[in-house]
């Protein structure tokens, strides 16, 4: 067992250096691997590993779907990371969730108008990056300036991966503003020398809108870009590549998002969708 904790360290370690996931990700993948540790049945047998994981299964059943499905996604791929490093496994019970499909709940262009109106100059340029150019929250968190010209943006994503995002003029002055007034030097956003974290962005977005009397995430704003690009004409193809999706059809949930409002927008302004009588 003590072997199986220090090639969770290695693989946690190798989750950063190599994939470049965010701490967030990491963490998770921590307390799954531990639950996995903790509560699986884990047995050697001629240097072969068996791990059954229905115990732990039994264990996390009453959470939701989602949550299952992403704590067995973080042990399977500490499983081929094993199995990578020769480690001979053997897993059970690592059926997969059947997890509904939900729409992302984009907040709406005057909302964020709304609230950039009573936004102080740091919350408005967080916001205004993230509705602007699609950035996840950790992407934000490791902007740096050296990444920033005044019509283009290099964001390095998930997985590492570099993509190159339109930037406003505007809004590349409003930086060059906010870092006149700040002691940022690499970053951005920073606090005391360091980046700030992807926590203290998120509790400043979420205070703002808090504070014009709406609960909004930091992802939300991420939708809100990509749901207004593709209702006024943009090519699907070119919003997955500028949200940085490894595959298209993750990009697609936004066109059916896209239906679902026309269907809400037609049911409350068609005349005889607000009355049955005139058919019958």
């Amino acid at each position: 067992m003590n072997r199986l904790y220090r090639e969770k360290e290695d693989f946690l370690k190798y989750l950063d250096a190599f994939k470049g996931y965010s701490s967030l990700t990491i963490r998770s993948y921590n307390d799954a691997i531990d639950e996995m540790l903790l509560y699986a049945e884990i047995q050697e047998e001629s240097t072969v590993l068996h791990i059954n994981l229905m115990p732990l299964r039994i264990r996390i059943a009453p959470l939701k779907p989602k949550s299952i499905a992403l704590k067995l996604s973080g042990i399977r791929s500490f499983i081929k990371y094993l199995r990578i490093q020769e480690i001979r496994v053997e897993l059970r019970g690592d059926e997969s969730v059947k997890i509904p499909k939900t729409l992302p709940k984009p907040v709406s262009h005057e909302h964020i108008m709304h609230v950039l109106e009573h936004a102080n100059e740091l919350e408005k340029l967080i916001i205004l990056l993230l509705y602007t150019m699609g950035l996840r929250i950790s992407e934000l968190s490791n902007l740096k300036m050296a990444d920033i010209t005044s019509q283009w943006c290099r964001v390095m994503g998930k997985g590492s991966k570099e993509r190159d995002v339109p930037m406003l003029p505007q809004i590349y002055t409003m930086i060059l503003e906010y870092r006149s007034d700040s002691l940022s030097k690499e970053y951005v956003f920073e606090a005391e020398g360091e980046r700030l974290s992807e926590n203290s962005l998120r509790y400043i977005i979420t205070k703002a809108f808090k504070g014009v009397g709406l609960k909004v995430t930091p992802h939300q704003l991420r939708h809100a870009y990509a749901t207004e690009l593709l209702n006024n004409g943009a090519r699907i193809a070119d919003v997955s590549e500028l949200l940085g999706h490894a595959s298209m059809s993750t990009t697609q949930i936004y066109t059916k998002l896209g239906n679902a409002l026309k269907m809400d927008h037609y049911l409350k302004s068609h005349p005889l969708c607000k009355t049955t009588e005139d058919l019958q």
